[in-house]
């Protein structure tokens, strides 16, 4: 396998591979600034469970850029997890649907104290284009307590990054 790539490679060695890796270095995003302290915040490291509570998808994609090599979410603390049981945050993206309503109440009342929950997208947080539909329960804060709104159709990483940032303290 080895042999397959480094033949790929400018120079056609291993040596040649890792010269190109020295030279292309880190490339995520430096850290912005912090904001002041904030009392409410989870210090340290947070475990964050992603709930989509019926979105178009379009917030996921940005979630998953945010987690991703380039913002790199995890190095301010910040790291999904696959249960309610095992997390800190809800992370919750688009309207709550009336399938969904009762799962996100479960997925709340399971996650263990002290909680946080996090509205991600103009959906999550006033159901946005999806307002008055036959299928929508309502908003995130109609079904659940939010603490923190991250605003936009979908949110840039950057602010999703910026939201957990905020919560983990880092």
């Amino acid at each position: 396998m080895i042999a397959c790539i480094a033949q790929r490679v400018e120079g056609g060695s291993l040596r040649g591979l890792v010269r190109k890796i020295r030279a292309t270095g880190r490339v995520a995003e430096p850290a912005p600034e912090r904001a002041p302290g904030r009392d409410d915040v989870l210090r340290g490291s947070v475990q964050v469970r992603h709930v989509d509570a019926g979105s178009c998808n379009g917030c996921e994609i940005e979630i998953g850029s945010a987690f991703g090599p380039v913002y790199d979410a995890e190095r301010y603390g910040a790291r999904l997890v696959a249960s309610p049981r095992h997390a800190d945050v809800l992370l919750v993206t688009g309207p709550v649907t009336r399938n969904m309503a009762d799962p996100l109440r479960k997925a709340y009342d399971a996650t263990p104290a002290p909680k946080r929950v996090v509205a991600v997208g103009d959906c999550a947080h006033n159901c946005g284009v999806f307002a008055g539909g036959y299928g929508v329960e309502g908003a995130v804060s109609d079904v659940i307590p939010v603490d923190v709104v991250v605003r936009g159709c979908p949110p840039e990483p950057p602010q999703i990054v910026a939201a957990l940032r905020d919560l983990t303290g880092r």
